[in-house]
């Protein structure tokens, strides 16, 4: 009987020693052994055993990449107006042994660095570039919080603003901004077309006014070649007429054919003088007709008048 209870803590204390002996570390997580206290390694994933009574797991790291919710706080712009930003810390832990022995809390002081360094970097800027410089913020923030975990073997990997909350005042006035913006960008494009729409308007009027011009120059043209060509024309005809009348007065029978023409000529053109006027002026010569034949005929014929 004696030696069943024997046996009985015997088992109980190797079920103690194994508990206190053999470790399992989980994926992706890193436990920090200690000996009398002292720092001794570093157990990964898998399979450990430790000394009894020796060997103690003083911490223990999620080596996962971690978000911390970095609480809103006041900060103060360039130009003096308070807003509340709130933002997401992305975070990992890289080395366990530093992360335990180099700072108390790594998690707090990095909140706490990040407040402060946003703080640090919204008091650089305007309130109007708050919105506008958020890339740089975040990359600002996340350079200066890089620095000061490196020690402690946190890698900070990126910064996130949130939310920027101006006050109620703030936000009235930049709504109107805004809108009288918005008003003059309107006013703005509508001169702008109407500006284009008169311009148009001139340059088809400018346009017009040089087709007109044009068309009529070339309607001056096209007449000026017509009445030159048909003078032209008058001319070459009365010429041939007069060379025709020459060559006929050189024929056989010619002059004496043009002393009749002239002679018809001259009965009809003072027969009709005679009913255009009362008052008639008669040559002294007119019944020599005959002499008035004959000068004609001797001007065709190219012989001087006696």
């Amino acid at each position: 009987m004696n030696s069943f209870y024997v046996a009985v803590a015997i088992a109980f204390v190797a079920i103690i020693i194994i508990t206190k002996t053999a470790v399992v570390v989980p994926q992706q997580n890193g436990f920090v052994v200690q000996r009398f206290g002292k720092f001794s390694r570093v157990l990964r994933a898998g399979f450990h055993i430790l000394l009894p009574f020796i060997d103690k797991i003083a911490y223990k790291h999620t080596m996962k990449e971690q978000a911390i919710d970095i609480a809103e706080q006041i900060c103060i712009t360039n130009d003096n107006v308070q807003v509340g930003v709130d933002g997401v810390l992305y975070m990992q832990v890289l080395d366990p042994e530093r992360a335990s022995y180099g700072i108390g809390n790594y998690m707090f002081a990095i909140s706490q660095l990040a407040q402060t360094t946003l703080r640090s970097e919204i008091g650089k800027i305007d309130l109007d570039r708050t919105f506008e410089e958020r890339g740089a913020i975040n990359a600002n923030v996340v350079s200066e919080l890089d620095k000061a975990s490196d020690p402690w073997g946190v890698k900070v990997l990126r910064y996130e603003i949130k939310n920027i909350n101006p006050p109620r005042d703030v936000l009235s006035a930049m709504e109107k901004q805004m809108r009288a913006e918005r008003e003059k960008r309107a006013v703005i494009l509508t001169s702008e077309g109407e500006r284009d729409a008169k311009i148009n308007q001139a340059e088809g009027e400018k346009q017009r006014v040089i087709k007109e011009s044009e068309a009529k120059q070339q309607q001056q043209i096209n007449e000026a070649q017509g009445e030159a060509a048909a003078i032209l024309a008058v001319a070459s005809a009365t010429a041939d007429g007069m060379k025709k009348i020459a060559i006929a007065v050189t024929t056989e029978g010619g002059a004496e054919a043009m002393q009749l023409r002239i002679a018809e000529q001259y009965v009809s053109e003072f027969g009709h003088l005679a009913k255009e006027g009362n008052t008639l002026v008669i040559p002294a010569n007119l019944s020599d007709l005959g002499s008035m034949i004959a000068l004609a005929t001797n001007i065709a014929k190219g012989k001087p008048a006696n």
